[in-house]
């Protein structure tokens, strides 16, 4: 795919050529501010991130967690708008070169029009959209105005997705598979990496395209497990939590970079 999207192709190319996974980070616009968010956004790539998924807040986070729901409240409260997002995705992507891809349900981008959305995330130099609660038989509409302005799509299966519905997921999306298997209570972590793994198998059996795991790894000893089978390590809540707990901005901002360059270490490092 040429365009914005041919960036994250190549990303994601050069580390499997390194023989490693991706570090794909994940952090809100508008958190803790507009300008905030940014900072923490560069601060992630500087420190080791190959990728970052700007999330676009919205008040029913339902696949998210209550550290993602906390930071899009906090965003929402200060009135983070889409023109912000699409800010956030260019300050970003200008400042490190590295592709940047924006995480949203689809209910903002019905509102706000897909071609307005898709145009002006191209001209925001995104690679692209997770869209976590698009149906992928309803995806006709988006995937045309994407694949016209050089974005990827990139589709969300789950260990409960059939094996001939990963293979209709596959076969529509880019850019790279979203595997998410949702942690479990302390303790469960071993079934759940057992399961993301035999997600990822059973889903590149369907597709060439990269498969990336959402997991709830939060350290460099998770991300190397995860780098173990996958082709991309995905953090956000871990990030989200670093700017929460930290005592001020400036803080949060070295404390995401410094779990980047950990994170990074990880997914160099195979379990």
């Amino acid at each position: 795919m040429s365009g914005n999207a041919g960036l994250l192709n190549d990303t994601l190319a050069a580390a499997k050529a390194e023989g490693r996974a991706a570090l794909i980070a994940y952090l809100p616009a508008g958190f803790p501010t507009v300008d905030g968010g940014i900072e923490a956004i560069k601060a992630a790539l500087d420190g080791g991130a190959d990728v970052v998924e700007v999330g676009l807040p919205h008040s029913d986070p339902v696949l998210d967690g209550p550290v993602i729901q906390t930071a899009d409240d906090i965003a929402l409260r200060g009135g983070v708008r889409i023109a912000d997002v699409m800010r956030t995705v260019r300050e970003a992507h200008e400042a490190t070169g590295k592709p940047i891809l924006v995480m949203t349900y689809w209910n903002p981008i019905d509102r706000y029009g897909v071609e307005r959305f898709t145009a002006e995330l191209a001209e925001a130099g995104g690679a692209g959209c997770i869209l976590p609660d698009l149906p992928v038989q309803e995806s006709a509409p988006w995937r045309e105005h994407a694949d016209k302005h050089g974005l990827a799509t990139v589709f969300v299966v789950a260990p409960s997705s059939k094996d001939a519905r990963l293979a209709e997921i596959t076969a529509v999306g880019s850019g790279f598979v979203y595997a998410a298997s949702l942690m479990g209570v302390t303790g469960t972590r071993e079934s759940v990496g057992a399961q993301a793994e035999d997600l990822v198998r059973r889903t590149r059996a369907t597709t060439d395209t990269p498969v990336c795991v959402g997991l709830g790894v939060s350290n460099a000893a998770q991300a190397a497990e995860v780098a173990g089978f996958a082709d991309g390590v995905i953090v956000g809540s871990a990030f989200v939590k670093r700017m929460l707990d930290a005592p001020d901005d400036a803080a949060g901002v070295e404390g995401v970079r410094a779990l980047a360059a950990d994170l990074a270490k990880g997914v160099r490092r195979r379990a």
